[in-house]
């Protein structure tokens, strides 16, 4: 039998972990506990679909929400790491540190865009069984 590639391989770890820390670890964890409260309520909203409808609607809102906040919070650090390279080219005038100025700056825009994609995947896919359990009631 063998293991499942991810846990085998634990340089994928490494490597997630070490983009973590080059995005800025206040900003890289404010993404990852929206991240983490997205996922926790699009679950909630699939436990819900049967039993409480209502309260599935309100999983999807607070996904949609939680996930959006992720994603600007990307933005906002990309931009904020975008200012500093641009302070670091200015103070040093040698653009050849703008490379990895722009690297760390675009970390934070990636973690966002993961946390917004992901969910609005899971909140696709609620709604379609919602659709399709419709007609049944």
């Amino acid at each position: 039998m063998t293991a499942l590639p991810l846990v085998q391989n634990r340089s994928i770890f490494n490597e997630l972990a070490n983009r973590f820390s080059e995005g800025g670890p206040f900003f890289m964890t404010l993404i990852l506990i929206c991240f983490l409260l997205a996922l926790v309520f699009l679950v909630l909203g699939f436990i819900y679909l049967k039993k409480n409808p209502q309260k599935s609607a309100k999983m999807i809102n607070l996904t949609s929400e939680v996930s959006i906040l992720g994603l600007v919070i990307g933005l906002l650090g990309s931009i904020i790491g975008l200012i500093e390279a641009f302070d670091t080219v200015e103070a040093l005038e040698n653009i050849s540190v703008m490379g990895s100025g722009l690297k760390v700056s675009f970390l934070t825009t990636l973690f966002g865009s993961i946390t917004f994609i992901l969910p609005r995947i899971g909140i696709i896919i609620l709604k379609g069984i919602k659709k399709i359990e419709a007609p049944k009631e």
